[in-house]
């Protein structure tokens, strides 16, 4: 499959020998689908020629919001919009909330803070594609939230801190989550790491390590993502 992603940022540049960047984490996440990658950097003004080029595009967390005043951020959020119903999406933190912009919902700075550390959200309403566990686990590292759902979006699975933690949206050839199957444990840990007592407090970044260090569910979601795109993706 043609698969394109659209780097919405980037790891630390520190962190980038080590643990790559958002597109080569989601290229080793769905290594077993031999798909046909591309990035694009649309922070830079990088964009497919033509919604077409791709069957799917994965859209990659970032260090801004979706409200931020930033000219690609409009554009990204009028790509989606193109696409939806023309390609397969997927999106991830950022890219699950701006594509929940993108199709009518709302998105804030949430006043419960910071989701890090491995967070586990209850499956609520099962989609085809999914197995059929109640729940998974997996990497957090976001403030803001989905508040309103767009219009025909089903919340597929959601926390008390993140309730609308993954939807499916209308036509069904879009689905996004909050949380993280893209980051490795140590890349996780190293970010909350290299935050710890500047963005967190040290208490709240030490118990978000230690969390990591039990056992996640990214090669479930990983599966599920790729059940999705095989059942979803145009010919």
């Amino acid at each position: 499959m043609k698969i394109g992603v659209l780097a919405a940022g980037a790891p630390p540049s520190a962190m980038v020998p080590t643990f790559g960047d958002y597109p080569a984490m989601f290229r080793a996440l769905l290594a077993g689908g031999g798909h046909d990658w591309r990035d694009y950097d649309v922070r830079r003004g990088d964009w497919p020629a033509a919604v077409e080029d791709h069957q799917a595009y994965l859209v990659t967390g970032s260090a801004c919001g979706v409200y931020d005043p930033e000219p690609w951020i409009a554009d990204l959020k009028r790509f989606l919009a193109q696409a939806n119903g023309r390609a397969t999406l997927v999106g991830v933190c950022f890219g699950h909330q701006v594509m929940a912009e993108a199709f009518g919902g709302r998105v804030i700075k949430s006043p419960k803070g910071w989701g890090i550390g491995l967070h586990e959200h209850t499956v609520r309403q099962a989609a085809p594609w999914m197995d059929g566990a109640p729940a998974y686990a997996l990497a957090a590292s976001h403030q803001d939230q989905v508040v309103e759902v767009p219009p025909g979006a089903q919340v597929l699975a959601g926390s008390d801190f993140c309730p609308n933690g993954m939807l499916a949206y209308a036509g069904g050839s879009a689905m996004s989550l909050q949380l993280h199957p893209e980051f490795a444990p140590a890349y996780a840990q190293a970010l909350i790491a290299g935050r710890r007592g500047i963005r967190f407090p040290e208490d709240q970044a030490d118990q978000a390590i230690a969390s990591l260090e039990a056992p996640d569910d990214h090669r479930r979601i990983a599966a599920w993502i790729e059940v999705f795109l095989a059942r979803s993706a145009p010919a």
